[in-house]
């Protein structure tokens, strides 16, 4: 079944079709939270919180885009809240500079790379990013999502998510040429 006629049957009342479009998306929803909080935990309560938020509303979906655009845009929406929610808390709580970044809980060929100097540079030049360059690189860069998805979490053109992509891009590539990796240019 498609997630058209999906949604057409959850909307006259069927929960296993809502269920469906859950098992469907959940992983791109949850891909989607964790490129904006870094946090698993957190990417998890907003994955749920955003699919109970679809449930709610999915009387409101028009069908101007897809489903999964849609749901997605519900899930980048109900992240980027809570960034700002724990960031103000965390500027209420302690000094910025106080505060460490979450490390990345990777699989094991990530661990493994993790010792290394140029994926230490890599990480802290993604880092250093505004955080509009750097959620746009890191959702581009999942592979998992289209520019047009993309833009539509976003809300913005497709576009200005291909000038960030590439722009965030360019710094990475100049700050990893500073410390010495000539094929970084």
């Amino acid at each position: 079944m498609t997630d058209e006629e999906l949604v057409l049957l959850a909307r006259q009342g069927d929960p296993d079709a809502f269920d469906q479009l859950v098992i469907r998306h959940q992983s791109a929803v949850y891909r989607a939270a964790l490129a904006a909080l870094r946090v698993p935990q957190d990417a998890e309560e907003v994955a749920q919180d955003a699919f109970v938020r679809a449930w709610s509303n999915l009387g409101r979906f028009r069908g101007d885009s897809s489903f999964k655009t849609w749901l997605l845009t519900i899930a980048w929406n109900c992240a980027m809240s809570r960034r700002r929610s724990l960031l103000g808390w965390l500027r209420r709580a302690v000094a910025m500079d106080a505060v460490a970044e979450p490390r990345d809980r990777g699989d094991s060929q990530d661990t493994a790379m993790a010792g290394s100097e140029m994926v230490r540079h890599a990480r802290q030049a993604i880092q250093a990013l505004t955080p509009t360059l750097r959620d746009t690189l890191l959702l581009a860069q999942s592979g998992d999502y289209s520019y047009g998805e993309i833009g539509a979490m976003l809300r913005v053109p497709v576009g200005t998510v291909k000038w960030r992509v590439a722009e965030a891009r360019r710094k990475v590539r100049q700050e990893l040429a500073g410390h010495g990796y000539v094929d970084a240019r």
